[in-house]
């Protein structure tokens, strides 16, 4: 069902303890049902004629069916209210969700949207129908030729105190070949594309050759535009790739399902 269907043995447990003087709080608690759907099925159940000063007795087959055909007699469709508004915003909440905005931030925009719903019933209905939540599948990566991939991203190195007692940030240019996992390091303080072709040409005497295809995380010296499909590459890059003979493919922007698992460990600061 698109909605939680709440069995007759919960139904009858929630009616049970009811009669037993709890109140609808208590009774959502302890049957782990939702205290909006407790009050329905109670106030069906009192309008069939059961009495609180009454025992258990009361609970026949015939009256919790009385019961669940008046409440779910206002879903003809087998779904809530609430659920069928959401079923109206789809592609909008799909569109947000795509976007990398939280559930929460996506309840408070459809109410000032005045699509007004729990946080649960939107939390079940992205994860029912949208797939919110579920963990996406891991895709292996073949593993390429000896000296045809290497992986390239900045990371940080640490914290060094210069002559003059300034702290300045060491960042380091992380090179990883893909197919052994050796790994270089270019320290630098900067970014730009000068310390970047440094650091490659210090890269291509450690591994002793130019590697074929090289896998950049989108950094600002190499790429100009990051998109998932249609990367721009910084010209002067671009050159610097053509003369040493390898091909630049950036990674897809945020979400880099196509590259190879590796990792490193940077030195303490």
């Amino acid at each position: 069902m698109s909605y939680r269907e709440v069995s007759v043995l919960e139904i009858r447990e929630m009616l049970r303890l009811w009669l037993q003087g709890r109140g609808l709080r208590e009774v959502a608690r302890l049957s782990g049902t939702d205290r909006k759907t407790v009050r329905r099925y109670v106030e069906r159940a009192q309008s069939c004629g059961v009495d609180r000063d009454g025992g258990v007795e009361q609970l026949t087959d015939e009256l919790l069916t009385g019961v669940i055909t008046g409440v779910r007699s206002k879903r003809p469709t087998g779904k809530s209210p609430a659920w069928e508004i959401l079923t109206g915003e789809t592609e909008l909440i799909k569109a947000w969700l795509d976007q990398g905005l939280t559930l929460t931030k996506v309840h408070i925009l459809l109410g000032r949207r005045g699509v007004v719903v729990s946080y649960r019933t939107l939390h079940r209905y992205a994860t029912t129908e949208l797939g919110f939540g579920k963990r996406r599948r891991t895709v292996r990566v073949a593993d390429c030729e000896p000296g045809t991939e290497v992986q390239v991203d900045f990371g940080r190195l640490g914290l060094l105190t210069d002559i003059e007692g300034r702290g300045r940030v060491v960042k380091g240019l992380i090179f990883t070949a893909v197919y052994s996992r050796h790994m270089f390091v270019y320290p630098t303080y900067r970014e730009t594309l000068n310390d970047v072709v440094a650091g490659f040409e210090a890269a291509w005497v450690f591994f002793d050759g130019v590697f074929a295809v090289v896998i950049p995380d989108n950094m600002k010296a190499i790429v100009d535009r990051a998109n998932a499909t249609d990367p721009r590459l910084n010209d002067s890059f671009r050159e610097y790739a053509e003369s040493r003979g390898f091909v630049v493919d950036p990674a897809r922007i945020r979400r880099p399902q196509d590259k190879h698992l590796v990792s490193y460990c940077a030195p303490c600061g």
